[in-house]
């Protein structure tokens, strides 16, 4: 095992991720909402620096090249979950988690049985676009917990005329939470139109791997 900067970056980005939902156990909000935002964010960006710089400075080593898919992996399951979590369970947040969830255990299978011939499923452009909007979409959906609970707070004690005035826009020029308010909207849903865009790619990268592991999948004669 090398210790040189990029796999102290992907061992930082593994350990960052149990801290996504370990921040709730031991902050209050908004503060833990701060952390795990920020968390995921420095984690996102380890995930594309590590690589650069191992093949920069010529540092790629197999215990690298081990640990930076379960870093990976990792930091995506605990950030879905503590999603789950913070905004609840519907339609329109569990569908796409768990098409997102059933890939990653599904290619990981393949992956693991294929074993040394596991090299035929490498990471193709598609997947690493995937990556990208899923790693924008979860960082948006951790901002949404922010927008809303800041707006809530500057609403609370206020009565319900004005605050369905704010949020009609008919008290836009004396009253600002409106624009907060369209904020938190457009976060919100851009966040979740990406969780579901990142969602399809999965699934579409998922079948790519499948249909190439098939030839080593069959019964031999």
């Amino acid at each position: 095992m090398q210790w040189n900067v990029p796999n102290t970056l992907t061992v930082l980005r593994l350990l960052a991720a149990p801290m996504l939902g370990v921040v709730f156990l031991i902050l209050p909000r908004p503060a833990a909402d701060w952390v795990a935002m920020f968390l995921f964010i420095f984690a996102s960006l380890t995930d594309y620096i590590d690589g650069w710089l191992a093949r920069k400075w010529g540092q790629i080593s197999r215990f690298g090249a081990m640990l930076d898919p379960i870093a990976d992996k990792a930091m995506v399951v605990i950030a879905l979950a503590v999603l789950l979590g913070l905004h609840g369970i519907s339609d329109w947040t569990l569908i796409p988690v768990a098409a997102i969830l059933f890939r990653e255990v599904f290619v990981s299978g393949l992956r693991e049985f294929l074993g040394e011939t596991a090299g035929l499923l490498k990471v193709t452009p598609l997947a690493k676009w995937k990556t990208a909007v899923q790693m924008v979409a979860i960082a948006m959906l951790f901002a949404w917990g922010l927008f809303d609970h800041y707006f809530m707070m500057q609403t609370l004690g206020m009565s319900p005329d004005i605050v369905a005035g704010i949020l009609s826009g008919e008290m836009r020029d004396s009253v600002g939470l409106w624009w907060k308010y369209q904020g938190l909207i457009g976060v919100s849903y851009g966040g979740l139109a990406l969780l579901w865009i990142a969602a399809g790619l999965t699934l579409v990268t998922g079948w790519d791997y499948f249909r190439k592991a098939m030839p080593y999948l069959r019964e031999m004669p």
